[in-house]
C-alpha cells in the first residue's frame, strides 16, 4: 500500500462547508505517484506510458476540511495491459470514500495499449489486495 496524508484547504469546501465531490479524483492522482514510478521512474512526461480508462468514487461519509486526510492506494488487479487502482479516504479513523481507476500501459508512438512486463508486474504485486476482503474492513 501507498499512504499519503493531505490537508484538506478551504477552497476545497463546498457551499456545505464539506469537501466538493469533485476534489476526490484530484486527491486519489495526487496520491498515484509511487504506482507512476513503476512504470516511468524519472516520471518523465515525454516518456508518459500510462492512461486512465475509468475511474469510478463512491462517498461513504461527510468529509470535513478540518480534519487531515489519508489516501491509501492499492492495486486490486492485474491485467496484460491494465491494472485496477483502488483507492480510498480515511478521515478520523474512518473510511470516508474509496474509488477505483482502470490505467491502461499506453505506447503513444502506436496509439495502443503495451503489454505490462513481468519486472513491472512484480512490483504491482508487492500492493495486490482483494478488493472484496479490504472494502469489508472499516
Amino acid at each position: 500500500m501507498f499512504s499519503i496524508k493531505i490537508q484538506p484547504r478551504f477552497q476545497e469546501t463546498d457551499a456545505l462547508a464539506h469537501i466538493n465531490n469533485t476534489v476526490i479524483p484530484v486527491w486519489f492522482e495526487s496520491a498515484r505517484p509511487g504506482i507512476f514510478e513503476i512504470f516511468n521512474p524519472e516520471q518523465n512526461l515525454d516518456k508518459w506510458n500510462l492512461i486512465i480508462a475509468k475511474i469510478e468514487v463512491n462517498y461513504i461519509a461527510q468529509i470535513h476540511y478540518k480534519h487531515e486526510v489519508e489516501i491509501r492506494t492499492h492495486v486490486s488487479k492485474i491485467g496484460r495491459s491494465s491494472l485496477n487502482i483502488l483507492q480510498e479516504v480515511w478521515q478520523e479513523g474512518k473510511r470516508v470514500a474509496w474509488g477505483e481507476c482502470v490505467m491502461v500501459k499506453f505506447d503513444y508512438s502506436t496509439n495502443s495499449s503495451s503489454a505490462i512486463n513481468d519486472n513491472e508486474r512484480e512490483q504491482l504485486e508487492v500492493h495486490l489486495v482483494d478488493k472484496e476482503q479490504l472494502l469489508a474492513l472499516s
